[in-house]
């Protein structure tokens, strides 16, 4: 298990240069925008706007904090993404919109290249214990709000407001998880 820090994530202005984005951890590791197999970042988003483009992959979006943000995605109906709202999955290299519901909000972002890779996006609640099972492949928890301790393997990791973990698993486990707050889990697989 590795432990990453909110402290030491990477900031980095957007593709399109209309913002600023925090990489939790991407593949391989210190990968361009251009050349990543997978990435996980988050990102405020203060204004109204087009999203950049990324030929070739596939986004996951979540709302961490504001009141939320409509996406015009290209082919598809309109949709107001919240915080409640399940994480959104879409391709990445079509037009999309923004616009805001009322205000600043943070996103969590999964990518992936599509046809080498897949991923999965789960938001929930950790109040007191709780058991997830994850398959093969390279699994990331991070820490919303709240402390949420996570034991693998014996070893337990403790995981702050935007902690992160990342553990590749080589064959389906158990992850068990302990504390209070608001967590998500994050799995992506090879085809």
């Amino acid at each position: 298990m590795t432990h990453l820090k909110a402290a030491n994530h990477r900031r980095m202005p957007w593709k399109n240069g209309g913002g600023e984005t925090v990489e939790i951890a991407v593949f391989p590791e210190n990968a361009a925008l251009g050349d990543f197999d997978w990435r996980v970042s988050m990102a405020t988003v203060a204004t109204d706007g087009p999203f950049s483009i990324f030929e070739g992959i596939d986004r996951t979006l979540s709302i961490l904090s504001g009141d939320g943000m409509g996406l015009a995605i290209d082919g598809r109906e309109p949709v107001l993404l919240t915080r409640e709202s399940t994480p959104l999955a879409f391709p990445a290299d079509v037009p999309v919109m923004a616009t805001l519901a009322g205000g600043t909000i943070t996103d969590l972002n999964v990518m992936t290249r599509r046809g080498r890779l897949e991923h999965s996006v789960k938001r929930f609640t950790v109040d007191g214990m709780l058991a997830e099972i994850v398959q093969v492949g390279t699994v990331l928890l991070v820490c919303r709000d709240g402390t949420v301790s996570c034991t693998y393997n014996g070893a337990q990791i403790a995981l702050d407001h935007d902690d992160a973990l990342l553990l590749p698993l080589d064959s389906p486990s158990a992850l068990q998880l302990q504390g209070s707050g608001t967590a998500y889990l994050i799995h992506i697989h090879a085809l």
